[in-house]
């Protein structure tokens, strides 16, 4: 009878490290780690370590539109984001692409 075969597994975390994050959005890290501490952005710990989904960059260029499109602060834009999450659902709900009411012509 053969030593069973040892098989080593490495796991790579999925998502872009802080640095390779900040630099894609062009945002000093700690401005990042700002923005995850308010809750405007997602970031998955990895012990001192953040990890980030690439779709966050989409996240971090709306925050900065308004930002400095409207002058929000960082509270604003928390209820701003929210709003607007609101609002893609309901009009991604079928039940809600009919419309009960019609215009008299």
């Amino acid at each position: 009878m053969s030593a069973p075969t040892r098989r080593y597994v490495i796991v790579r975390q999925a998502g872009l490290r802080l640095d390779e994050f900040s630099r894609r959005c062009g945002l000093h890290p700690s401005l990042v780690r700002r923005l995850v501490a308010l809750g405007l952005l997602d970031g998955a710990r990895e012990g001192t370590d953040l990890r980030f989904e690439p779709s966050a960059v989409a996240v971090v260029a709306r925050i900065q539109r308004l930002r400095s499109g409207l002058g929000l602060n960082y509270a604003a834009i928390g209820l701003v984001l929210d709003l607007l999450d609101r609002i893609e659902e309901l009009e991604a709900d079928p039940r809600r692409r009919t419309s009960r009411w019609t215009p008299a012509s």
